[in-house]
């Protein structure tokens, strides 16, 4: 792959070799698609009709490149890479690349369905402790199958949207029942993966196929209110405890800039079925990081805090095994359904990727810079994701989201 592009000082891990794209609207204008090099955003719907690069640009968001085959995929990534890095194509896309500081960034592609797994074994492990002390961490079938549930996509934001503290009802520890805003809202650092193309009902995909749907990832938040979710979670999936909120990057890195850092994920006991297994490294060597900031913090001018470092590798179930996983009944999958991997965490501390574990459900508080401390989050309290690729360049956009107080009424 061509290494040098004609557009000036490409900022690190935005290059040529990245290349995510995004939605976006400059000021004054409409939406349109566009792909991130260094600082800038250049405008893919208007290179489009430059006849530079492929129709398939010309389009509000992600939706028509998602529609699209593998093939015409990567062929548009090709022809992007043709774009930016030939001297020739300079005078007319120069006039078509923005600074990101000037634009505002929107949902990447309308999500049509979503789903969220539970495929970290340490956070599994972790969660079970907590929430079921008397019993084995493990459910019985944790390492058989990819545990997930469907999630609510109309609540899925681009980052940067504030998030309104959600209100439902738990269990006091005298056993009354209460209703009313959250006490212990948390984060859960996962990745999210966007799927391209679809599939017909009654026919699953097989995992050999996966990577023809899966076009690209974003780091991904999914807000958690854990008083509210060990109610309702019985004997139900969580409902009130996660719908309210799921906060997604506004940059997918598509899956072909990630093939250098594919790795083996953790062992596997007892082996998958064989709907499950492939030979295929479908881990990811990414590294991943919190960053929590309070009010008081951002208003001395305190940089946010690290809390938490782990590394996408980390998960137990691919999301390749997911996505067959998915299918294996024979449910269908549409151009833009979104996938998230669940909580990412290591099996140290500070790998923890909730807050739930890092301060083992408000018991271990955590200190701030500035005195103060947390158990959960409190209003006005800032949290960043952030992740890399260990040589810096693929520098994943990250997700940010600020805790608003529950509204009136």
């Amino acid at each position: 792959m061509a290494t040098q592009t004609w557009v000036p000082d490409p900022r690190p891990g935005f290059g040529i070799e990245h290349l995510p794209y995004g939605a976006f609207a400059p000021a004054g204008g409409d939406g349109r698609l566009g792909v991130r090099i260094g600082d800038r955003v250049l405008d893919l719907r208007a290179a489009a009709r430059a006849r530079v690069v492929p129709e398939q640009c010309d389009a509000p968001d992600l939706g028509r490149l998602l529609a699209a085959g593998a093939v015409q995929r990567s062929d548009v990534r090709s022809a992007i890479i043709d774009a930016l890095t030939d001297e020739r194509h300079a005078q007319i896309l120069g006039p078509l690349l923005h600074d990101v500081a000037d634009v505002s960034l929107l949902l990447p592609f309308r999500v049509g369905d979503y789903v969220d797994f539970y495929s970290a074994e340490a956070h599994a492990r972790n969660v079970g402790a907590i929430f079921r002390p008397q019993q084995p961490a493990l459910p019985p079938n944790y390492r058989h199958l990819p545990i997930g549930y469907h999630g609510r996509a109309g609540t899925v934001v681009v980052s940067g949207t504030r998030v309104v503290r959600p209100a439902g009802q738990w269990r006091e520890a005298g056993g009354s029942v209460t209703f009313g805003p959250t006490r212990k809202l948390d984060i859960e650092l996962e990745m999210g993966f966007v799927l391209a193309g679809g599939t017909r009902q009654g026919r699953p995909l097989p995992i050999a196929g996966a990577g023809d749907h899966i076009f690209g990832i974003g780091l991904l938040n999914d807000w958690s209110a854990r008083d509210i979710q060990a109610w309702e979670s019985r004997p139900l999936g969580p409902l009130l405890s996660k719908s309210f909120a799921t906060s997604l990057a506004a940059w997918i890195t598509p899956l072909e800039a990630l093939d250098p850092y594919r790795v083996p994920g953790p062992p596997q006991d007892p082996e998958p079925l064989p709907h499950l297994r492939t030979t295929r490294p479908w881990a990811f060597d990414l590294q991943l990081d919190v960053r929590l900031s309070s009010l008081a913090m951002r208003s001395a001018g305190r940089p946010a805090a690290v809390i938490a470092r782990t590394n996408h590798r980390e998960l137990y179930w691919t999301m390749a095994q997911q996505l067959a996983h998915l299918t294996a009944n024979g449910a269908s999958i549409a151009p833009g359904d979104l996938c998230a991997s669940g909580t990412i965490s290591g099996p140290e501390p500070g790998a923890y990727g909730s807050l739930l574990e890092l301060t083992w459900n408000g018991e271990q508080p955590l200190a701030l810079p500035d005195g103060t401390s947390r158990a959960f989050l409190e209003d006005g309290d800032e949290v960043i994701l952030g992740g890399r690729s260990p040589d810096g360049l693929i520098q994943l956009g990250s997700v940010i989201g600020s805790i608003a107080a529950t509204a009136d009424g």
